[in-house]
């Protein structure tokens, strides 16, 4: 994750609305928060939310949830599902409401003022929750219901959160004693405090690093789009006549692709996979030594071996062997694959008269020379094709076919930043489904990826079915003076999937917050977003978006075939460099014993465990590996292989039906989309199916089986 070092203009526009007070009737820090918000929908008012209302809104949040789990751990009736689990659901709406604005705008448009409050926060929601499962009262109240829920009548859903609560308590360490859970109390600080001390200093480490170019000819072979938003970048920083490559992937990526300078590409890919590495101020190392260790004591207090054992137990793959052994099956495949991918590359520096071995920074490029000379695609020729709110429009166009949803633009409204866009979301009835955000380019306050996430679930509440606010953050390719934003096959593709997340919270349909939307285990959550996927490049759906940003033109079908053709090419590297993260992932999070791990030495040796070549590296290295050691997917990045056995084998009915089959769409809204967490992952998906996911899709999508 990362943030910056400079006030954005949605700051300033927090600043001068702290200002403005003065000549305004004033109102107390944090009460804005106080209540739900009196905006269009219950949007978040970013234009009358200050910096200073955050902390009093947090501080007034604990105070009061505490206030309400007191009150319900004594509650003198006897526990029912409506005065203890219910109750629970209900309450901590403050605290959640501040939370889901300040943390969206932590991800999304941050500076040191929010990240600064949040280390200070950090112990202070650690003890918070702490101070919630370690309620002896409340908890004998919930084992109380969870021990016999004979004549209770529960819905599948009730008895699900009722199970959820029940389990949550124990592996929080609620069955410990005084000792074990003031010690637990001290590694959950700890840790809340690390993992956010690796993403700051992974954000600082993104930002500060820029490959500034003053001559024309190091600018060579790179295309003249890519040649203008490097120009813009310099422009921005106050270097016009010059050209800025940063680490942000739409900008270091092409230049690995197209640039015909090795040593620059050798500079440039060198500082982005050495982020967190670097013996500096910045270096992520002994974090992830001491996070390693602290999830291992965790883990072995709360009665499981590893952390991975105390992770995949509430999760569809439930031990770590049955992970192993999915990415072990898959790399079988894929290594083999991309060895013989290598030796191509190899094989065409050579008969260019190259006098070197292939490393990992050239591995772009000449893949990219390989694709034109076998599939004459060159991606430069697709992107006018593929503008971005033409794409945005192509998703709309798809949840529309599908799901019967229209998007009307809302204008007017108060968002975080001027490139963020809002849509109301109504459903084939006209009926308000969602509000939906977009904001899909690289900033300095912005953490690099892609994401979705929401400033509100749904839920049901006093009869109201509540719903949700959703948003897809992305870093995609920025528009120029001279052209929009034009997008890479890759930024299509995530896109759709982080939109298959959004419509995962926007579909939901729940009683309950904590089951709602997107709250499902880690190798669950990515079936509604990988499934999108599927959409992105079908031939009937590239006709209806994909159009040529100055001419109109639909992409003719030649280019249709190339983009199929050309689909599983680079599939060895693409595979194994995945691969190749999840299992280093596992591999610090199966070990059972604390120890002073040498990262570099424990990264070099899990690789030369499993044979990786010299040409490839994992997709995430260690001292940047934010989605294991700050962003919630420890023990849980093997999640998008597992479902992508789910979303194969779930999209093959529109394979065999159409791939705007309304019975399917309807089913797979019905089972899936609307759930949540409300039943077993695998019993909603057998509900789609009909029966559990078949692996062979898998293999077929990637090419390594006929």
């Amino acid at each position: 994750m990362k943030k910056l070092l400079l006030i954005t203009l949605a700051t300033m526009a927090l600043i001068a609305c702290n200002n403005r007070k003065t000549g305004e009737q004033a109102r107390e820090n944090g009460t804005i928060f106080y209540t739900e918000f009196d905006t269009p929908f219950g949007m978040p008012p970013f234009d009358k939310i200050s910096f200073a209302d955050f902390k009093p809104a947090f501080l007034k949040g604990m105070e009061d949830e505490a206030k309400e789990i007191d009150s319900i751990a004594n509650n003198p009736e006897a526990p029912t599902f409506e005065n203890t689990i219910a109750a629970m659901d209900h309450s901590g709406q403050l605290l959640n409401r501040v939370s889901e604005v300040f943390y969206g705008l932590k991800g999304a448009e941050t500076n040191d003022s929010i990240q600064a409050l949040a280390e200070e926060l950090s112990p202070l929601l650690s003890e918070h929750r702490d101070n919630i499962n370690f309620n002896d009262k409340l908890f004998a109240r919930i084992k109380t219901l969870h021990d016999d829920t004979t004549g209770m009548n529960l819905t599948t859903e009730q008895y699900r959160l009722l199970d959820n609560y029940y389990k949550a308590f124990v592996r929080s360490g609620s069955m410990l004693g005084e000792t074990e859970k003031n010690k637990l109390r001290e590694i959950n600080k700890e840790l809340s405090s690390l993992t956010l001390k690796f993403g700051n200093n992974l954000l600082k480490e993104t930002n500060g690093f820029k490959l500034i170019i003053d001559k024309k000819e190091d600018l060579a072979g790179l295309p003249e789009g890519v040649i203008a938003a490097a120009a813009e970048t310099a422009k921005n920083e106050g270097q016009e006549g010059k050209w800025i490559f940063t680490l942000q992937k739409p900008s270091w990526l092409p230049f690995l692709q197209y640039s015909e300078k090795r040593d620059l590409r050798e500079k440039l890919y060198k500082a982005m996979f050495n982020r967190g590495d670097n013996d500096n101020e910045n270096d992520n190392k002994k974090i992830i030594n001491d996070i390693v260790n602290l999830r291992i004591e965790k883990a072995q207090m709360l009665g499981y071996k590893t952390h991975a054992d105390f992770i995949l137990d509430e999760n569809m793959a439930k031990t770590p062997a049955n992970v192993y052994k999915l990415l072990n099956d898959v790399w079988k495949y894929a290594l083999p694959q991309a060895k013989k991918e290598a030796a191509e590359l190899q094989a065409m520096v050579d008969a260019e008269g190259g006098n070197f071995k292939i490393e990992s920074w050239d591995w772009w490029y000449y893949t990219e020379k390989v694709r034109q000379q076998k599939y004459a695609l060159n991606e430069e020729e697709i992107k006018p094709y593929f503008k971005m709110e033409n794409v945005r429009e192509g998703v709309f166009e798809v949840a529309n076919r599908l799901y019967g949803l229209n998007f009307k633009k809302l204008e007017n409204v108060p968002v975080y930043h001027p490139e963020v866009e809002a849509y109301e979301v109504l459903d084939a009835d006209g009926s308000h489904i969602s509000v939906f955000y977009t904001d899909y380019f690289p900033r300095a306050g912005k953490n690099a990826g892609a994401w979705m996430s929401s400033f509100r679930d749904q839920h049901i509440l006093n009869g109201e079915n509540i719903r949700p606010l959703v948003y897809n953050v992305g870093n995609f390719t920025r528009p120029t003076e001279t052209a929009p934003s034009l997008l890479t096959l890759d930024e299509v593709e995530t896109l759709f999937h982080e939109f298959g997340h959004a419509l995962h919270g926007m579909l939901s349909n729940v009683t309950y917050s904590r089951v709602s939307g997107t709250s499902v285990s880690r190798d669950f959550v990515e079936l509604p977003s990988q499934i999108m996927e599927h959409w992105a490049f079908h031939p009937e759906v590239l006709k209806l978006y994909a159009k040529h940003y100055q001419t109109g033109e639909v992409i003719p079908d030649s280019l249709i075939a190339k983009i199929d053709a050309a689909s599983k090419f680079n599939m060895g590297f693409i595979t194994t460099e995945f691969v190749a993260a999840a299992l280093l992932d596992m591999d610090y999070h199966t070990q059972s014993e604390k120890k002073d791990i040498d990262v570099r030495d424990f990264e070099k040796k899990s690789m030369e465990k499993i044979g990786l070549i010299k040409e490839i590296i994992p997709r995430y290295r260690s001292t940047y590996f934010s989605h294991i050691f700050s962003g919630g997917y420890s023990a849980g990045y093997y999640a998008y292989l597992w479902a992508e056995v789910l979303d194969a084998d779930a999209f093959q009915p529109f394979v065999e039906k159409g791939v705007f089959d309304k019975a399917t769409a309807a089913s797979f809204r019905e089972n899936i989309l609307s759930k949540g967490n409300s039943d077993d992952p695998m019993t909603l998906y057998k509900k789609y199916r009909g029966a559990e996911p078949n692996p062979i899709y898998l293999l077929k999508n990637r090419g390594f089986v006929q």
